[in-house]
């Protein structure tokens, strides 16, 4: 890396149709299911759109992605079908077990032709280097990085990020729960505070 920034110019997609307000919705004053603009999810009802919003980080992040390379972008709900279809997701009732990295990035592959390669053991050194080489990487870091500057979060991992830019300083992500004008775009976190948050692992792509 260079000292000059490396910024992919990646569109912001948030997990939640109605971005602005994820602040509400961490708080606990307002449930996906209030959400005004939920049938632009592609939801065939307000419960199934609240089921799955919280749940649609590496969906956000697939969006992007694909958005950033050209390809037409899928509707939220319609594109987590298609990856329970695919063994990404596998709902059990009201549980959830996924993004499931493997059969994510067989789909991603053969889908949309978009070179994708699971990262059981990611390093910060090769995001770096796959970021460098024009490449973006989902990364698995605990929900709480939106506050990556004052937090000490309580473990790592469980919520997956796209990481779409480099300082010599700090990680660049976009967070689909990040919150308005402060932590959804390009947002820094230094990389001796994203150890605190990554648990090492993620999705690799471009």
């Amino acid at each position: 890396m260079t000292d000059s920034p490396l910024t992919h110019p990646v569109p912001y997609y948030s997990q939640y149709e109605s971005a602005a307000l994820i602040p509400d919705l961490i708080a606990g004053t307002r449930t996906a299911a209030d959400d005004p603009l939920w049938p632009k999810s592609g939801a065939d009802s307000r419960e199934e759109y609240a089921f799955w919003a919280p749940r649609m980080c590496g969906v956000a992040c697939l969006r992007m992605a694909l958005d950033y390379w050209g390809h037409p972008v899928p509707p939220s709900v319609p594109l987590v079908r298609e990856l329970c279809e695919a063994g990404a997701y596998v709902r059990d009732g009201d549980s959830v077990k996924g993004l499931i990295y493997q059969p994510f990035a067989e789909h991603v592959q053969a889908r949309w032709g978009l070179p994708a390669r699971a990262e059981p053991d990611l390093t910060t050194d090769a995001i770096r280097r796959h970021l460098a080489n024009g490449g973006l990487a989902l990364i698995s870091v605990h929900k709480t990085i939106r506050h990556a500057e004052t937090i000490k979060p309580p473990s790592r991992g469980g919520h997956l990020v796209l990481a779409a830019g480099a300082t010599e300083e700090a990680l660049l992500i976009h967070n689909p729960s990040g919150l308005p004008g402060i932590s959804q775009q390009h947002a820094p976190v230094p990389w001796a505070r994203l150890a605190a948050f990554y648990a090492g692992r993620g999705v690799l792509l471009g």
